[in-house]
């Protein structure tokens, strides 16, 4: 936050207002003399030619003197101030991620009319619990041991927790115990549940209700805005006692937060890319650490630095290696595509087709993964080898056959298919190249006729009703065969999924990405959890054209662990996370010649000390996105150097042109 240059006077009156702008420091407002403050507290101020609702941060600086500043127009008492570690935790966030103090702020106040007149129940969810009527599920031996342990937690101030189960092994219902618990111990205390995608609270709500008898309350991007204030208004007085949440409600500002959950912890839509940029499962642990209260971080395949930061002892690690019940792990195998005969124009092995034919005639379901939208990733000529590529970005058009048009995935721009090649006129010439989930579902559809086919993709399921419904259909057992993308991968349960084939089990290791091996793995086994579940026994089919890889090998013996310590040797021999620091920086702008400059710029002023290096710059793999040109660097830390501050420093030393932007990224995730 901003300091004086030189000290004076502070009236007593005078308070540093931080406003949920893009800017790094607060403004100095008067308090009338009978209009009594206190840091947290939120109050509407005149910024502009409006007015903006804000925080009372710090006492004045006594920069401005007091005839030039304007007044407090009012103070919005209905809502208690934010506390103390909550501030320490913005301040703390913005500093890690190297972002504005008043961007961060914009998260806990998404909503500019936070404060309307007459206040909208939020009916939605429950805001009295009836603690005496909830009830704990019955557990096997190591899911009670696990469950006594995160019991014990809730009493004895921070932890972290990590909840290490396969998939099936019943981890939801060892945290709900948690929860049940931590409802019972305080009438005032509050729970967040992040979910790493919407698609996952269909089902997550629907099995919450059933075990809690209520429905918690909602934070997502989908519902609406009046919904949206509501809770907010529930949050902050506390009456939202459960909240289920995508990576955003982990900074609402909850009055009594006794309780963090991140579900998935793995999953790597817990990144936010636009913005703000942060990893809300570390920004998780960070606010659990400021509440002084547990955090458990779940998963059937932890990440590589929650992995290893369990085996240093720095999180508590539970372990459920087992599945509940007499459900039992499905059996892999690989199909090795260089040795499979399949037809011209066709993608699914001999072996899965038949796999796909027995499922349905036993009764069963099965799904098919393949990570590619639409019906095809490019339509070329066959006559010139004309390719149509987005203006906007680098990167094809993709063919969709369901609604006619290519579209570009990056950007959202979409055109019609024309009847004749751009490039040589040429009609009748287009072949779509690859295949993508409409493909699949045409070329299913075609050997297996009677079977009923559902479709779970973001093209396919825009919102979260469409997304329900066709989780819902699966559910009831009206769909025979789900094909999707990795939608389909995390968190389902289908009680009688038989089958589950991959169509290519490769397509992820693909790129040289630092942590290709780690999240292809984590998603093919996460997909290959889905199957038997219940009664059923599950068998998974992965084809490949590397079945000899690490990762495919890893998948068919079901050695988990060996995997892991691989990973861990490979990149502690690299000098990579978790046993370095990564921060990427991104320039991007209109023109390529300003932002080469500027990327240039910045590698010329580098900062230089022991243990740091820098990489770049250079193009990024995707070089144009949305109409701008992107270049990236890449900082390499010893654990032990104050990263966040070197970025800083450095990029605020710059001064590249109005339209260049420059963005940090504090341990990417994403090398595109």
């Amino acid at each position: 936050m901003k300091t004086a240059s030189a000290p004076a006077p502070q009236a007593a009156n005078q308070w540093e207002i931080l406003l949920p702008t893009a800017l790094d420091h607060g403004f100095d407002y008067l308090a009338p003399a009978d209009m009594p403050l206190e840091p947290g507290t939120l109050v509407t101020v005149p910024f502009g030619r409006s007015e903006s609702l804000g925080i009372v941060w710090n006492k004045g600086t006594a920069n401005v003197p007091p005839g030039k500043m304007k007044t407090i127009a009012r103070t919005l008492t209905q809502f208690p101030p934010l506390s103390k570690p909550m501030r320490d935790f913005i301040d703390w966030a913005a500093w890690y991620n190297c972002a504005p103090h008043g961007a961060m702020l914009k998260m806990v106040i998404p909503i500019p009319t936070i404060a309307t007149e007459g206040r909208t129940r939020a009916d939605a969810f429950a805001t009295h619990i009836d603690t005496d009527t909830l009830k704990l599920a019955s557990l096997s031996g190591l899911q009670k041991d696990a469950a006594t342990a995160l019991e014990h937690k809730l009493t004895s101030g921070f932890s972290v927790n990590l909840l290490d189960g396969v998939t099936g092994s019943g981890k939801t219902e060892v945290y709900f115990d948690t929860i049940a618990h931590a409802l019972k111990a305080n009438h005032t205390n509050q729970v967040l549940v992040m979910l790493p995608e919407i698609a996952l609270s269909v089902q997550f709500l629907s099995r919450f209700e059933s075990r809690f008898g209520f429905a918690p309350a909602l934070w997502n991007s989908e519902i609406t805005p009046a919904r949206k204030r509501a809770t907010w208004q529930a949050i902050a007085t506390g009456e939202a006692r459960i909240v289920v949440g995508a990576r955003s409600a982990l900074f609402l500002p909850y009055k009594h937060l006794s309780l963090l959950v991140a579900d998935e912890e793995h999953d790597s839509s817990y990144k936010q890319t636009e913005g703000v940029i942060y990893h809300a499962r570390d920004m998780a642990v960070a606010r659990a650490r400021f509440e002084q209260i547990p955090v458990i971080l779940v998963s059937a395949t932890p990440s590589l630095e929650s992995h290893y930061n369990a085996k240093q002892h720095k999180y508590t690690e539970l372990s459920l290696p087992s599945r509940h019940g007499a459900a039992e792990m499905p059996d892999i195998e690989l199909i090795d595509m260089r040795q499979t005969l399949v037809e011209r124009d066709s993608f699914v092995s001999p072996p899965l087709r038949q796999a796909l034919a027995d499922s349905l005639a036993g009764g069963h379901q099965s799904m098919l993964f393949l990570n590619r939208r639409g019906y095809a990733p490019l339509l070329l000529c066959r006559a010139c080898g004309h390719r149509f590529q987005c203006a906007s970005c680098s990167s094809w058009l993709v063919l969709h056959r369901s609604k006619p048009r290519l579209e570009c995935h990056h950007c959202g721009h979409r055109e019609k298919v024309p009847d004749a090649c751009p490039g040589c006129q040429a009609e009748d010439s287009f072949h779509p190249c690859g295949p993508g989930v409409e493909r699949l579902q045409e070329e299913v559809g075609k050997f297996l006729p009677q079977a009923r086919i559902g479709i779970l993709a973001s093209d396919s399921a825009t919102g979260f009703a469409e997304i329900s419904q066709t989780i819902t259909a699966m559910s009831e057992g009206k769909i025979d065969i789900l094909i999707g993308t990795q939608m389909i991968a995390k968190g389902h349960h289908f009680a009688d999924l038989a089958v589950v084939g991959v169509i290519d089990a490769d397509l992820g290791l693909a790129g040289g990405d630092l942590r290709a091996s780690e999240h292809t793995y984590q998603l093919l086994h996460q997909l290959s959890g889905r199957a038997g579940r219940e009664s059923v026994r599950g068998k998974v089919y992965l084809q490949s054209y590397l079945p000899d890889h690490p990762v495919m090998q890893a998948l068919v013996s079901g050695d988990r662990d060996r995997f892991l310590a691989a990973e861990l040797t490979a990149r502690q021999n690299a000098h990579m996370p978790p046993f370095a620091r990564l921060a990427a920086i991104i320039v991007d702008g209109e023109k390529e010649d300003q932002v080469m400059r500027a990327a240039n710029q910045l590698a010329a002023t580098a900062p230089r000390s022991p243990g740091l290096h820098i990489l770049g710059p250079a193009p990024a793999p995707l070089s144009l996105l949305r109409g701008r040109f992107r270049y990236r660097l890449l900082a390499r830390a010893d654990r032990k150097l104050n990263l966040p501050d070197i970025m800083k420093q450095w990029v605020q030393s710059q001064q590249p042109p109005a339209s260049v932007r420059i963005k940090t990224d504090i341990d990417p995730i994403s090398f595109l």
